[in-house]
């Protein structure tokens, strides 16, 4: 089967701006789960469509806890999305990785305990999905080819812890997550990933470390202000890879790629 290509964009704080998208529409979407985080900003960059979502809403009025990340998936898939490309805000847990620097995701640790983790349970269905590897693979080399070329300095790898959020960690979760071999803590990567994952969507995100979290002696313990005055002032980097990635992404032929993953979903579910 040939797959047209549309690629979700799920913007966290500061990478929800509609303005690089042309011919752009609003949508509000019904979903079985309840309403998204906002509407739905439709348009394309470079030709090729897209849809945008603010994670937290345009008024980063949600928590992560609160986010309905099962109605923001499943709107995206329904508005015929094939990919999703995400940012994320995070708080460094390795020395190496500076407030700033960009690193491109490729494992998570689930820290959560309050959040709805599958689209299934309803009519005796449940799916036990693989998860690895969490991130598209193919998605990964293009973004890292692309910042390469555009000469954005990334991390090629990391692991990020996600916990339940608002509140930031302790100094004693900060170091436990470091001795696990963690390179970031973060609010949002679960249950985007899985679900993105269950809807049969290939999905990439890149990471921005705003903060050292607050293991590190001699640096200022992570707050807000801090972390939005980070991100601001590094957000363009992220935007110029994802304007650059989309078209690079919408030129290559998905199809095997996109079945590969719709396989795994259906072999996946359990029915009674």
């Amino acid at each position: 089967m040939k797959y047209s290509v549309k690629i979700g964009i799920i913007g966290g704080s500061g990478l929800d701006d509609p303005t690089f998208f042309k011919d752009s529409t609003e949508l509000k979407v019904d979903t079985p789960f309840g309403q998204p985080s906002d509407s739905l900003i439709c348009g394309k960059i470079s030709g090729v469509d897209c849809v945008l979502l603010a994670r937290h809403g345009r008024k980063h009025s949600i928590s992560p806890t609160n986010v309905n990340y099962r109605a923001n998936i499943w709107a995206l898939k329904h508005l015929g999305c094939t990919h999703i490309i995400a940012s994320s805000a995070t708080g460094s847990l390795k020395e190496e990785i500076k407030p700033g620097d960009l690193v491109l995701l490729d494992s998570f640790i689930d820290f959560t305990k309050k959040r709805e983790y599958s689209m299934y349970g309803k009519n005796d269905q449940v799916v036990h999905i693989p998860i690895e590897p969490p991130f598209c693979l193919t998605m990964r080399n293009i973004v890292l080819e692309t910042a390469k070329h555009l000469c954005i300095p990334i991390h090629e790898n990391g692991t990020a812890v996600v916990i339940e959020g608002p509140r930031f960690s302790s100094k004693a979760e900060s170091n436990m997550f470091r001795s696990w071999n963690a390179d970031l803590v973060n609010m949002t990567l679960v249950p985007e990933v899985i679900l993105a994952k269950e809807a049969g969507l290939l999905y990439c995100t890149i990471a921005m470390a705003t903060d050292y979290d607050c293991w590190r002696e001699d640096t200022e313990k992570v707050n807000v202000a801090s972390v939005i005055k980070v991100f601001q002032e590094n957000v363009k980097k992220i935007t110029h890879i994802f304007l650059n990635v989309v078209p690079i992404i919408a030129e290559k032929n998905w199809d095997s790629e996109i079945d590969e993953l719709k396989n795994l979903v259906h072999d996946s579910i359990q029915s009674k």
